[in-house]
């Protein structure tokens, strides 16, 4: 099962999350977030993460100039749509050659068949929790919604997963599952991570 650490800000903490060498890491360009990667004009620490760990930039509603900016600006490698963006706003991003994760954020009223419309322009979907904020919100969503389900993308999945759903998730199976999106049930406070509870959580389930 493939890592995306999500969230991540300070230098330190980045340098550390890097030396447990999970798939994805994570940066929030979302200004209202308490994880709001701020350092956009000194991007050094980004640029320095090792060619085998996918970059990330995570946007909410955010405008194609912005993010074909900090996509340039940080070298990232792949950008996470975890807004209301629509169809035609990936195809545009699509065609400018980023790659996407597109979000989305899961109750028991979410209409699957909306994914779909998504999938000829992204990489992976990834399934939240629905709640308050875009995300980060701590709550893990029904994974039973999921059962019998097929997707033509791959998906993370996300959604108040911490140590706690270790076993939960060993006994969770979906062919279209590659993984899963970590975030606030890791932290020390907004943006820091644990390390030592990530580098627990990994031993457990990769």
């Amino acid at each position: 099962m493939k890592l995306k650490i999500c969230g991540l800000r300070e230098d330190e903490n980045v340098k550390a999350i890097t030396a447990l060498r999970p798939k994805w890491m994570g940066f929030i360009f979302h200004p209202t977030s308490l994880r709001y990667f701020i350092n956009a004009e000194h991007p050094a620490n980004i640029l320095s993460i090792p060619i085998h760990i996918k970059k990330v930039g995570v946007f909410v509603n955010e405008s194609e100039e912005e993010i074909m900016r900090i996509h340039q600006l940080y070298g990232l490698d792949m950008i996470q749509l975890h807004g209301d963006e629509k169809p035609e706003f990936c195809l545009n991003l699509n065609k400018a050659g980023i790659k996407i994760i597109k979000a989305f954020r899961i109750d028991d009223r979410f209409d699957f068949s909306s994914v779909e419309l998504y999938a000829p322009y992204v990489e992976m979907f990834l399934f939240d929790a629905a709640g308050k904020n875009y995300g980060g919100n701590g709550v893990v969503f029904n994974w039973n919604l999921l059962e019998g389900k097929r997707f033509s993308r791959p998906f993370l999945l996300s959604g108040g997963i911490g140590l706690e759903q270790v076993a939960l998730l060993k006994s969770f199976h979906h062919p279209d599952m590659i993984g899963v999106d970590v975030n606030s049930c890791f932290e020390l406070s907004p943006g820091i991570k644990d390390i030592a509870a990530l580098q627990l959580f990994k031993q457990q389930i990769v």
